[in-house]
């Protein structure tokens, strides 16, 4: 029952954040938008340091490993496992018509979807690995915050499935189509968490590299997405902003729970 709450709480975020098409106008608010880009930056940064990378240094600690090796080796291989799919996976990024990626002659919705599901797919690697390391009863991990990185992601999803729903709605898609587009794009969180949770339970020695794995590959989509998407054009200080609170909230609840 713990693990079934814990891979399906960021999952909700997505859904409830999807369902702002039906009650929002056409387009949201630029300033907006990038608010909750940076605070989605914000929330992934902290999880990142306090809930994965942590943990995985004291994890190798207790093993009797040179601490920061899996740290490092994992980081490394979520940048690069992130780096491949980014350049082989079509997709497309808000305010572009430039995919990315393969070429391919999918949709324009279909790749704005493919966009942010690449997005999900270290999210719910983190979840996974960190609900792992729990159930474990590993030192460096209670349940408590394993909950707690399921609740920030949670909250940094809910922005993220209005971003891409809102969008699809003003394309001229039904405003249906355009939440089940922005609930679909969260599935592959759930199921990556499942995937890394099988995965870390019987390989148990490699659970500090999937930690920092996850850590790495979130950083990737921060680095390389979301806070250029939040810098882009005026207003630039309002995604700083986000990225500050997102930081801060993230924190706060890894801290306050772990």
């Amino acid at each position: 029952m713990e693990i079934l709450t814990g891979v399906t709480i960021p999952f909700l975020g997505t859904t409830l954040g999807a369902a702002m098409v039906f009650f929002m106008k056409n387009k949201m608010n630029g300033k907006i938008e990038k608010l909750l880009l940076g605070f989605a930056s914000g929330v992934m940064i902290a999880a990142s340091i306090w809930s994965l990378i942590n943990p995985s240094i004291d994890m190798a600690e207790e093993q009797g490993k040179i601490a920061w090796i899996p740290a490092a080796v994992g980081f490394i291989l979520g940048v690069l496992f992130l780096l491949i799919l980014d350049s082989v996976v079509p997709h497309l990024h808000l305010k572009t018509d430039k995919p990315e990626g393969i070429k391919s002659k999918l949709k324009r919705t279909t790749m704005l979807v493919l966009a942010v599901t690449l997005h999900n797919i270290p999210e719910g690697m983190a979840v996974g690995v960190v609900l792992a390391g729990g159930l474990m009863g590993n030192e460096s991990i209670s349940m408590a915050g394993a909950f707690a990185l399921a609740i920030g992601i949670a909250i940094q999803n809910f922005p993220e499935g209005a971003i891409i729903s809102m969008p699809l709605k003003s394309e001229g898609m039904s405003k249906g189509k355009s939440f089940l587009y922005g609930t679909l794009s969260g599935i592959v969180e759930p199921i990556a968490a499942i995937i890394t949770i099988l995965l870390a339970s019987f390989v148990v020695p490699i659970l500090p590299y999937l930690l920092s794995f996850a850590a790495g590959a979130m950083i990737y989509v921060v680095v390389e997405e979301l806070i250029p998407e939040s810098q882009a054009g005026d207003h630039s200080n309002i995604g700083t902003i986000g990225v500050a609170v997102g930081f801060v909230i993230m924190m706060i609840l890894d801290v306050a729970l772990g």
